[in-house]
């Protein structure tokens, strides 16, 4: 099934970047499950704003916060890490620089 690649995709990218064993264990896979889910990533996870969650992957996935342009969207970023667009994307008519939803949020 192509979205369990794109899970253990991600989980893989993740882990290869997590701080420790928890890091890698049990947020990895959950943030991997929570990407292939059809709203943003930081609103499924849970998250109150992009900025939440950017601390908490810098916290947990450092080396990877680190390589992520600020302009990109975390689910873009992780989706164009490993090759793929995520499946809440496909329909999107912004896929090249992935601003809209961003554009829309800021303007409401």
């Amino acid at each position: 099934m192509f979205e369990e690649y794109l899970y253990e995709a991600v989980r893989d990218l993740l882990r290869a970047h997590a701080i420790n064993g928890y890091a890698a264990n049990i947020l990895a896979p959950h943030v991997a499950r929570t990407s292939l889910q059809m709203n943003h990533l930081y609103e499924d996870l849970g998250f109150k704003s992009r900025s939440e969650m950017g601390r908490f992957m810098s916290r947990n996935f450092p080396t990877l916060a680190a390589q992520k342009p600020k302009e990109k969207l975390w689910k873009k970023f992780l989706y164009d890490s490993i090759g793929a667009v995520a499946p809440a994307c496909i329909t999107c008519n912004d896929q090249a620089t992935c601003f809209t939803c961003m554009l829309s949020e800021m303007s409401a």
